[in-house]
């Protein structure tokens, strides 16, 4: 890859530059304003560089199969498509978090599972568009999305390898180059011994694009490696407390551990060095001590 960089907002992503944190927020809100905003606090605290959410129109998006499967929440028993609505913002909401994440200031967008929510989006200043693993087979979401002149990056949870590589000639073909792959397990968590993430040195060569890595295990470590192997983008959920009610919460991360990440990522990726042998002068003085020599 010829030096390939992204502008997210005001950090350019490069294969030599450290990760782009996102903190997916999602839903684990719980449609909840004070809730979200408190994750807000949390990701500007711990230094990430975005907040996501995500955004439904919840009529088009949740399968008709789903909507009148009765589900115990907590706001009583309800149809799954009223507890969709529930716990959806809408413009008030965003209008809010939109005014919150510039006074910080802190990027902020969501992913888009409909067309409607998409074009929701686009009316506020969000650095890029993030298409999740259920719709990167939906070929009028991708051009879309990339017409809009935002950078797109899509997570490949879910899809066998001809299905990634149409999603990637979509890509090829509407984007003009403007955009991010990341390898996904969709599972919630994932297990450590399914997440494949070789698979990354292997989308990167196979596309000679940037490649980023949407985590949603349980601990720290698979997020340090994909950065290792050259992941621009690292994508994990927050939360304020794993005992919160909803079905991301036990894959999130706490603050701590937030905070603990960026860290170990840093860290790491500060061990790796060039790759060019050099005698530092710590150990230009322990060779003098040993050897006598200078």
């Amino acid at each position: 890859m010829a030096n390939k960089t992204i502008k997210l907002g005001n950090f350019t992503v490069s294969e030599n530059s450290e990760p782009y944190l996102i903190a997916e927020i999602g839903i684990n809100h719980n449609g909840d304003l004070g809730i979200a905003k408190r994750l807000l606090d949390a990701a500007f605290a711990s230094e990430w560089n975005c907040a996501k959410f995500q955004k439904r129109t919840p009529d088009i998006a949740v399968p008709e199969a789903q909507k009148q499967v009765m589900r115990e929440t907590p706001w009583g028993t309800m149809a799954y498509i009223d507890y969709k609505k529930r716990i959806e913002f809408e413009k008030p909401e965003y209008d809010q978090i939109d005014i919150y994440c510039r006074q910080k200031p802190l990027d902020w967008t969501a992913s888009p599972w409909d067309i409607p929510s998409l074009e929701f989006l686009l009316q506020y200043d969000v650095p890029f568009i993030k298409i999740p693993s259920a719709m990167n087979t939906n070929e009028e979401m991708i051009r879309r999305a990339c017409e809009s002149g935002r950078p797109v990056i899509i997570s490949e949870g879910m899809s066998e390898l001809d299905e990634m590589d149409k999603t990637v000639s979509w890509l090829e073909d509407y984007s003009e180059g403007d955009y991010i792959i990341c390898h996904t397990n969709s599972s919630y968590p994932s297990p450590n011994n399914e997440l494949n993430l070789r698979l990354i040195e292997t989308m990167k060569k196979r596309y000679n694009c940037l490649v980023g890595y949407s985590g949603h295990e349980t601990n720290l470590e698979p997020s340090v490696i994909a950065a290792v192997l050259g992941a621009c983008v690292i994508e994990r959920h927050v939360t304020l407390d794993h005992n919160m009610w909803g079905s991301d919460q036990k894959a999130s991360l706490e603050l701590q551990a937030m905070t603990l990440l960026k860290k170990r990522i840093r860290d790491s990726l500060e061990s790796l060095g060039n790759g060019e042998k050099v005698l530092f002068a710590s150990e230009l003085k322990k060779r003098h001590e040993l050897r006598g020599d200078k």
